[in-house]
C-alpha cells in the first residue's frame, strides 16, 4: 500500500483520516502545520498528500501546496495532492471547478488533483485516494 501524509491542524479530523487510511493498509504520517507538513514530506517521501486549506495562520494549506510543487525532489514536486476544506460550508467562495463559475479548469486554480469538503465523507475520501493511487 501507499505512504500518505495528512497535514491537518484539527487532531480529531486528522485521526479520522488516519484511521480510515490505515484500515485500508496505508502507512500514514500526520502533521499539524505547514512547517511540520513540509518537513514530513521531505523525510517520508509520501506517494500522496492530503492537506487542509485552513490552519491556524490562515490559508497555510495553499502555501504548503506551492512549496511542495517547488521542491527539488521531482517525486515530491509531482506527488498527488488532495485538499480538504470546510470553507464551502461558511462562505460562497469556491475553490474547485465543479462548484465554480466555470472560469478555471481542474488544476488551474491550484495544482492539486482532488478536493474533499468537510465534514469528510470517508467513502468519498477513500474513493479519491484509490483513484489517485490507481487502486
Amino acid at each position: 500500500m501507499a505512504k500518505i501524509l495528512v497535514v491537518e491542524d484539527d487532531s480529531n479530523v486528522a485521526r479520522v483520516i488516519q484511521v480510515a487510511l490505515q484500515t485500508k493498509g496505508h502507512e500514514v504520517f500526520t502533521a499539524g502545520s505547514k512547517e511540520e507538513g513540509e518537513a514530513a514530506a521531505v523525510a517520508n517521501k509520501p506517494e500522496l498528500v492530503i492537506v487542509d486549506v485552513m490552519m491556524p495562520k490562515g490559508t497555510e494549506g495553499f502555501h504548503l501546496v506551492w512549496k511542495i510543487r517547488q521542491m527539488e525532489d521531482k517525486a515530491l514536486r509531482e506527488v498527488p495532492i488532495i485538499m480538504v476544506t470546510g470553507i464551502h460550508d461558511t462562505t460562497e467562495l469556491r475553490f474547485y471547478p465543479d462548484q465554480s463559475d466555470g472560469t478555471y479548469g481542474p488544476g488551474e486554480f491550484l495544482p492539486v488533483q482532488g478536493w474533499i469538503d468537510k465534514p469528510i465523507n470517508v467513502e468519498d475520501l477513500l474513493g479519491k485516494v484509490n483513484s489517485l493511487l490507481g487502486e
